[in-house]
């Protein structure tokens, strides 16, 4: 302990004057802002309370940790563009003070809010390239310890709410385990309480300090904590930095409902007047332009839009009328069959699933209509989201479309650049609608011993597809290969 000490103290008498010119910079920035309407920004009043003010007022940070060099690195980055830095804060807006409540409901630091700011940016729909999903960034093993599932319809790692009950209650047992030491918890969050426990045992035998400073853990894991500190030092001492923190009430500013049977997610998105991406982002966890086929379907919608459900004229009030299933191909199965089972048509079938022929791969998924109900002239809608490598004529082809009836559909010109992220309408939206799942891309670099099934499996993809996008074969896959993979982001 006291060779910690002297480090402690030789590191705060080295940093006086490099604190002191940071600090210059940021009071020369917030005047440079103006914030002399910062005070308006924040609630004055227990009734009308900022989540901030909350966090500030109630946090268990006492430990008088001295500010270093790498922690004020990572301040800097975050206050050289200060409103770039308050989009950052306001990410959080629909999520935090479910987290807060979490953590508070469980005796853990409401500070611990700060770490899925660093995991994900609060977006649900994240995902890493180790497979990491959602705001907490659960793998798939530690979801499933915690009961978080996946079916064909809902992914619970996405749902911002699981997944945050599981994160916290995950966090309690890595705290309890610790002894309480918060950067002990925050280090295994991000590299796993074994191997924390094992730099621990060695530091013990070399008769060494056993805090979180002194252990011989991942430069990822070295990082983390000081980018939580960083964090942690900025939001509780906001007026300080001169940062003007965003409002978000300490008030859920999302309700829960509950409605009879399957919901059409775009019909709810147009009966509460709100973009379907906002809904799709409360409701992360669905992956499909529909609730599962259940008797009840659970939402979360914007506060204030819950007086829409009060009112007797809503036609969510009962059961709606859509009722699909999700069929996995199995041996045996041909569309004549399904079509019987199903009392349906192989012709809407093959619609709705883009089929070009007759053929069925064994564990394929197929959307079905139950009942003869369903047109015959079914012409699904999509949202596509563009992603690398797609073009006007590559889209048009895939869902067997005239490029031109394409290209007049979203007001385009045939020849017209995409963007990535562009969203384009296919289909006839007034028929049907069937938001597919959003893609984006990424890079993976490839490591030894992976091949095009193990990192199709990992990511959740097909094989042709990692095929296509990068134009190669199994033959010229190499470790240290750097791989783009078109993801599900939800």
């Amino acid at each position: 302990m006291e060779r910690q000490f002297l480090r402690i103290f030789f590191l705060l008498f080295f940093l006086v004057g490099c604190q002191q010119v940071e600090i210059n910079k940021l009071e020369t920035t917030a005047k440079e802002k103006n914030l002399d309407s910062f005070e308006n920004s924040v609630y004055k009043n227990d009734e009308d309370k900022s989540i901030w003010t909350y966090i500030q007022d109630n946090n268990n940070s006492n430990d008088n940790l001295v500010i270093d060099n790498q922690i004020l690195s990572y301040m800097n980055m975050h206050l050289k563009d200060l409103d770039k830095f308050e989009e950052y804060l306001n990410d959080s807006y629909y999520f935090i003070y479910f987290v807060v409540n979490e953590l508070e409901k469980n005796n853990l630091p409401i500070e611990l809010a700060i770490l899925p700011y660093i995991e994900s940016n609060y977006d649900p729909f994240s995902i890493s390239s180790s497979g990491a999903v959602g705001i907490w960034q659960f793998m798939p093993r530690t979801g499933r310890l915690y009961e978080l599932n996946k079916s064909w319809w809902y992914e619970d790692r996405h749902d911002p709410y699981k997944s945050t009950e599981a994160a916290v209650g995950y966090l309690k047992y890595l705290y309890e385990r610790f002894n309480k030491d918060i950067y002990l918890t925050i280090a295994s969050y991000n590299a796993g309480p074994s191997l924390v426990d094992r730099r621990i045992n060695q530091n013990k035998r070399r008769g060494e300090d056993t805090d979180f400073w002194s252990l011989n853990l991942p430069s990822q894991t070295k990082n983390y904590v000081p980018k939580y500190i960083a964090l942690r030092e900025l939001i509780l001492n906001s007026e300080q930095y001169g940062v003007k923190m965003p409002n978000i009430p300490y008030d859920s500013v999302v309700q829960k409902v509950n409605i009879p049977g399957q919901v059409e997610i775009l019909a709810l998105s147009e009966f509460l007047d709100i973009k379907p991406e906002l809904l799709y982002k409360l409701n992360a966890g669905y992956t499909k332009w529909a609730s599962a086929p259940k008797d009840e379907s659970v939402f979360y919608i914007p506060k204030d839009k819950y007086i829409l459900f009060t009112n007797e004229t809503n036609p969510f009030n009962k059961t709606n009328d859509i009722n699909w299933i999700s069929h996995v191909v199995k041996r045996g199965d041909n569309l004549w069959d399904l079509s019987v089972k199903y009392d349906t048509e192989v012709k809407i079938i093959k619609e709705i699933n883009y089929l070009d022929n007759n053929l069925l791969s064994i564990n394929d998924t197929l959307l079905i209509p139950l009942g003869k109900s369903k047109s015959n002239s079914f012409i699904p809608y999509e949202m596509y989201i563009v992603s690398e490598g797609d073009t006007l004529w590559g889209i048009a082809k895939k869902y067997n479309l005239d490029v031109r009836d394409l290209a007049r559909m979203n007001s385009l010109n045939v020849n017209e650049y995409l963007q990535l992220g562009q969203q384009l309408s296919i289909g006839n939206k007034n028929i049907h609608r069937n938001i597919e799942s959003k893609k984006r891309t990424i890079l993976y670099s490839v490591k030894q011993g992976d091949n095009l099934y193990k990192i199709s499996e990992l990511f959740d993809v097909t094989i042709k597809s990692i095929e296509e996008i990068n134009d190669f074969n199994e033959s010229t896959l190499m470790p240290g290969q750097i791989i783009k993979i078109a993801i599900r982001a939800f």
